[in-house]
C-alpha cells in the first residue's frame, strides 16, 4: 500500500510541475483599444479598464458573469430582451488577455501552447510575439498545440489572444440551428481551456487505449490485453535514449508495471505502443448504468531520460464492447458486451453562451438516469472532458458527432439549409484537425456509444476521407456512423440505419402506436411531441406579465422563448389547439399551465412506452434540456425544475415495465433488464365516480432485454366517457414488490391521425379524444392524506422524506402533484420517485423524495385535490 501511494505521489506531482492552465482572462473590445495588438501582450499593461472573466467563456458569456460589466442573464432572459443586444460589439475581434508565470527553464525544456477551443479564428501573442496566426488557428474545435518556447521567459508572462467574429454559415463553429435564438456573439471567443505544458526534450501525446475485450464474447475471466499508445516526441537537436515507464491502476488498487526503452532521433516522432494482459479478477467490464457497474482503470507514463522526468501522461478508461450493425429490417442496432442495447436517449443542449459548470452537469445527467435515459447525444455540441469524465462514473452513454444546419453540412446536395457556404479546400483540413482533436479527447472513454460523422445530411465523400483518417490516427474503437437519418451515405460507410422522420411538434399519444414516419418503430435519432412547457414558477422568471397573458389568451400568437421568429416552431398553435380540444379552453393562466402538463405527461410517456414495447432499437427524445429559458423541447426547465414531461418520460422509461398500447388497446411488459423475469400483471378500470368497470390480473414471464402483449383491453373502446386504467406489475404472487405503476386516462374516442397530411415536423390530428370531463370543477372533489417521515441519507448535506399518501374518499383524485419549498421558493433541483400521480379510490402510495436544503414545506395540488400545505 505504501507502494502505491508513492507512485501516485510521484506521478500527480510531475505532472502539477509540467502543466499550467490559465485560470481567467482579462478581455476587451480590439475597438477599445489603441496601437498594435502585439503591445498588449506585454506583462504590466494596464488593464483597468477591461472585464475580468473566467477561463473558459465565449465573449459574451464572459462579459455576463464578469462582476464588471452591465449585462446578468436575468436581464438578457426576460421576455426578449436577448434580442436587444447590439451585435455590432461582436463584429470585431476581441482580446482575451492573461499573466501567469514560469521558471526558470532549461536549454533543453520546452514551452508548448495548447489551444482545446477558440471559436472561430485566433492570432496568439505571448510577450510581443505572434505565435500563432488566425490563418493556422481555425475551426471551434480544432484544437491545436504549438511550440512556444522561444517566446517564453522565466518569471512573469503574458498571453494575448485575438478571437475573431464567427460566422456559422461560413466558419466550422458552434450554432443552435431553431433549438434557441442564435447568442448575439455567435459563440465567438476562447470557449474551452488554455494551458502550457513544460516539458524536457522527450513528451509524450495524450493517451490512447484500446484492449481485445470482443462484444461480449469474452468471458470476463479470459485474459484481455490491454494496449495503451502514445506519441513520443524528441524535440531536440540530438539523438535521445528514454525510457517509458508506467503504471496500470486496476480498479481495487493493484498495480501492473510497464517499461520500454526508446532511441529517438533528433526532432523524430514514433508512436510508442506498450501491452498489459489482465486475467481473472483484473478483468472488470464497464456496465451502463442499469446494467451493472462502472469499473475505471487508470494508466501513467512518464517519459524518463537519465533518470530525470521529461514528460507525464495520464489517462482513465474502461473495459467494454460496442457494437453496431442493421438488424434484418435495416435499422441500426447497438450492442454494449454482446447484449442488444435500446438506446433510450435524449438530446443534450450546452449553455448558450457555452458557460461550463460541471456540478449543474452532474444534476442534468442525474437527472436523466433518474428518468430511466441511457444514452445522450451531442449534435455539435461536444463540450469538455468533464462531460465524458462524468459520464463515465455515472454510466451514461454518450452518442457524439457534428452539428446540422450549418457550415459542417454545407454540401452542394443539402438543399434544405439556407445560408450556408459549401466546403472550401481549407475546410476539409480544419474538420480534419477538429476530429483528430475530438477523437483524442474521447477515445479512452468508455461512455462513447459512437460518432455520427453528419446529423441530418451525411459528409462528401472527401470529408469522409479526412474524418476517417483522423479516426484512425486516434486509434477511435468505436463505431461511426454516416449521419442521423437515412437521406443518403457516402460510400466509405454503410447507411446510418437511423430515422429522422420527425415529428418535433404535438402529436397524440396514439401516433406512437402506429406504422408510418416517426412512430415507434427502427431508430428514431431525434424525435417528440415537442414538450417542455415549465411550471408556472419558473415561467415567471423569465416572462413579462404580457407574456404570460398571450401565453394562454392569445394561442396563436408566436413566442420569442419558444423558438427563432423564422422557424415553424415560434408558434404554439399545433399544442394549443390540441389542449382546448381535448382539455377545454383554459379559464386562466393557471389552468393553461396544469393543462399543459396533462399534455406532456402524456406526451413524453407514451413516446417512451411505445418505444420500449416494439420493435424498436432507439429513441432519442427531443430534447433532454435546454440552452436557456424555454417554452418547449426540454424534459426538466432551464432552472433544473422538473415538470410533467419529466415525469410522463419517468412513467414510460422504467427498465421494468407494464404499459398500455394506445393502437390495439392491449397491455404490454416491458423487461430491459439483464435478467428474465417472473411477473404478475394487474389492470383496473374505474370511471370518473370511482365504480370499478375492470378489473383482470395474469402472470407473465419475460426473457431478458424484451416486450411482449399481455392481454387485451378492447372494453376500453365502449366507452362513452373518460375514465382511468391503472397497471400494476409485480414481481410475483408472492413477494408482490410492485416494479411498476401507470395510470391512463382514457376513452372511447381515440385521437384519430389525418396521416396522408403529415409535414417533416407534424401529423395533424382528424379528431381529439374529449377529456373535458376531467377539467378542473368537473370531477368531484377528493381529499388525499399525507404522511411525511424524513429518511436518513448517506449525504449529510441532503434531506430523504418519505411521504405517505391516501386518498380517503371513492373517487379517483387526478394529477396529483407534489412539490417541496423554502421561504416560498420551488427547491431544485428535486428528485422525486413519482410525482403527478393519480390515486384511485381509497388507495395509499409511498413517494420518496430527495433534495438540498435544510428547511422545507411541502405542498400537494391535484385537478381535484385543493392546494394545500402537507408538511413542513
Amino acid at each position: 500500500m505504501h507502494l502505491i501511494i508513492i507512485i501516485f505521489m510521484f506521478f500527480l506531482t510531475a505532472m502539477a510541475q509540467t502543466r499550467i492552465l490559465i485560470g481567467g482572462w482579462h478581455i476587451l473590445s480590439s475597438d477599445a483599444v489603441q496601437g498594435s495588438i502585439a503591445q498588449w501582450s506585454v506583462a504590466n499593461a494596464d488593464v483597468s479598464k477591461w472585464s475580468r472573466i473566467g477561463a473558459r467563456a465565449t465573449v459574451l458569456g464572459g462579459l455576463v458573469d464578469s462582476v464588471d460589466h452591465p449585462y446578468n442573464e436575468t436581464a438578457l432572459f426576460a421576455s426578449d430582451a436577448l434580442s436587444t443586444v447590439n451585435k455590432s460589439e461582436f463584429h470585431v475581434p476581441w482580446l482575451y488577455r492573461e499573466q501567469f508565470s514560469l521558471p526558470a527553464l532549461s536549454s533543453d525544456q520546452h514551452v508548448q501552447l495548447n489551444l482545446h477551443g477558440v471559436s472561430s479564428k485566433a492570432d496568439v501573442f505571448l510577450n510581443g510575439v505572434q505565435v500563432v496566426f488566425s490563418d493556422i488557428q481555425k475551426g471551434v474545435y480544432a484544437g491545436r498545440s504549438y511550440d512556444v518556447t522561444s517566446a517564453a521567459r522565466s518569471g512573469i508572462n503574458c498571453l494575448l489572444i485575438q478571437a475573431y467574429p464567427t460566422d456559422t454559415g461560413k466558419d466550422l463553429a458552434i450554432s443552435f440551428a431553431d433549438w434557441n435564438p442564435a447568442p448575439p456573439d455567435s459563440g465567438m471567443g476562447v470557449w474551452r481551456t488554455v494551458e502550457l505544458e513544460i516539458t524536457g526534450p522527450v513528451s509524450l501525446s495524450p493517451l490512447r487505449v484500446t484492449h481485445t475485450y470482443d462484444r461480449g464474447r469474452t468471458s470476463p475471466q479470459s485474459s484481455v490485453v490491454v494496449t495503451i499508445c502514445t506519441d513520443v516526441k524528441n524535440h531536440g537537436n540530438a539523438p535521445r535514449d528514454a525510457v517509458i515507464n508506467g503504471t496500470l491502476v486496476i480498479p481495487g488498487g493493484l498495480e501492473i508495471q510497464l517499461s520500454q526503452q526508446m532511441q529517438l532521433m533528433a526532432h523524430s516522432t514514433y508512436t510508442l505502443t506498450l501491452e498489459a494482459t489482465l486475467s481473472g479478477s483484473q478483468v472488470q467490464i464497464w456496465w451502463p448504468a442499469a446494467w451493472g457497474p462502472q469499473p475505471l482503470y487508470e494508466v501513467f507514463l512518464d517519459a524518463t531520460l537519465l533518470n530525470t522526468v521529461s514528460d507525464s501522461a495520464h489517462a482513465t478508461f474502461g473495459i467494454r464492447s460496442v457494437e453496431y450493425k442493421h438488424n434484418a429490417n435495416g435499422d441500426g442496432e447497438f450492442a454494449v458486451n454482446g447484449r442488444i442495447f435500446q438506446v433510450r436517449g435524449a438530446g443534450y443542449a450546452p449553455d448558450i453562451f457555452l458557460r461550463f459548470d460541471v456540478r449543474r452537469l452532474e444534476t442534468i445527467f442525474r437527472y436523466a438516469l433518474d428518468i430511466g435515459l441511457n444514452t445522450i447525444r451531442l449534435e455539435g455540441k461536444q463540450e469538455h472532458p468533464e462531460l465524458y469524465e462524468l459520464a463515465d462514473r455515472m454510466g451514461l452513454m454518450v452518442m457524439a458527432g457534428w452539428m446540422c444546419c450549418d457550415k459542417w453540412e454545407g454540401w452542394e446536395y443539402n438543399h434544405d439549409v439556407q445560408g450556408v457556404e459549401v466546403w472550401r479546400d481549407e475546410d476539409y483540413a480544419i474538420a480534419e484537425a477538429s476530429m483528430l482533436h475530438e477523437a483524442g479527447m474521447m477515445q479512452t472513454h468508455p461512455c462513447l456509444l459512437g460518432f455520427l460523422l453528419g446529423s441530418d445530411y451525411w459528409p462528401d465523400e472527401r470529408a469522409t476521407t479526412a474524418y476517417l483518417a483522423a479516426l484512425q490516427r486516434m486509434d477511435w474503437p468505436n463505431p461511426v456512423i454516416a449521419s442521423a437519418s437515412k437521406r443518403g451515405h457516402p460510400s466509405q460507410l454503410a447507411p446510418s440505419g437511423m430515422k429522422m422522420e420527425g415529428p418535433y411538434d404535438w402529436v397524440p399519444p396514439i401516433y406512437w402506436w402506429g406504422d408510418r414516419l416517426g412512430a415507434a418503430f427502427g431508430f428514431a435519432s431525434e424525435v417528440s411531441a415537442g414538450s417542455g412547457t415549465p411550471e408556472l414558477s419558473s415561467l415567471k422568471r423569465f416572462l413579462s406579465d404580457q407574456d404570460l397573458d398571450r401565453l394562454w389568451k392569445k394561442p396563436n400568437d408566436g413566442q420569442y422563448h419558444q423558438a427563432p421568429k423564422d422557424s415553424v416552431f415560434h408558434y404554439r398553435q399545433i399544442h394549443n389547439k390540441a389542449l382546448k380540444s381535448r382539455y377545454g379552453s383554459p379559464n386562466s393562466l393557471e389552468d393553461y399551465v396544469f393543462k399543459c402538463q396533462l399534455m406532456d405527461y402524456e406526451a413524453t410517456r407514451a413516446q417512451f412506452e411505445a418505444f420500449a414495447a416494439r420493435e424498436a432499437t432507439g429513441v432519442v427524445y427531443w430534447m433532454l434540456n435546454s440552452a436557456w429559458p424555454s417554452l418547449h423541447w426540454q424534459l426538466f426547465d432551464y432552472y433544473l425544475l422538473p415538470m410533467g414531461a419529466y415525469y410522463g418520460a419517468k412513467a414510460g422509461a422504467r427498465l421494468q415495465n407494464v404499459v398500455f398500447d394506445y393502437g390495439s388497446t392491449s397491455v404490454r411488459v416491458v423487461n430491459h433488464s439483464l435478467s428474465p423475469g417472473c411477473y404478475l400483471v394487474s389492470a383496473d378500470l374505474v370511471d370518473t365516480d370511482g365504480k370499478t368497470l375492470l378489473h383482470h390480473q395474469e402472470a407473465v414471464d419475460a426473457t431478458p432485454t424484451s416486450a411482449k402483449e399481455v392481454f387485451s383491453l378492447a372494453k376500453i373502446l365502449q366507452l362513452a366517457k373518460p375514465a382511468f386504467l391503472r397497471l400494476v406489475l409485480s414481481t410475483d404472487c408472492n413477494s408482490n414488490v410492485t416494479l411498476s405503476r401507470n395510470v391512463y386516462w382514457v376513452n372511447g374516442r381515440m385521437d384519430s391521425l389525418n396521416w396522408e397530411n403529415s409535414t417533416w415536423y407534424h401529423t395533424p390530428t382528424k379528431r381529439y379524444a374529449d377529456f373535458t370531463a376531467l377539467g378542473p370543477g368537473r370531477l368531484a372533489p377528493a381529499a388525499v392524506l399525507a404522511v411525511v417521515r424524513p429518511v436518513a441519507h448517506p449525504d449529510p448535506t441532503m434531506t430523504k422524506l418519505e411521504i405517505r399518501l391516501q386518498n380517503l374518499v371513492k373517487v379517483p383524485a387526478f394529477f396529483v402533484r407534489l412539490t417541496v419549498h423554502d421561504n416560498g421558493e420551488e427547491i431544485r433541483p428535486v428528485f422525486w420517485s413519482d410525482n403527478y400521480i393519480t390515486l384511485f379510490p381509497r388507495e395509499q402510495l409511498t413517494l420518496v423524495v430527495e433534495f438540498r436544503a435544510e428547511r422545507w414545506k411541502i405542498k400537494m395540488k391535484g385537478v381535484n385535490v385543493v392546494e394545500r400545505d402537507v408538511a413542513t
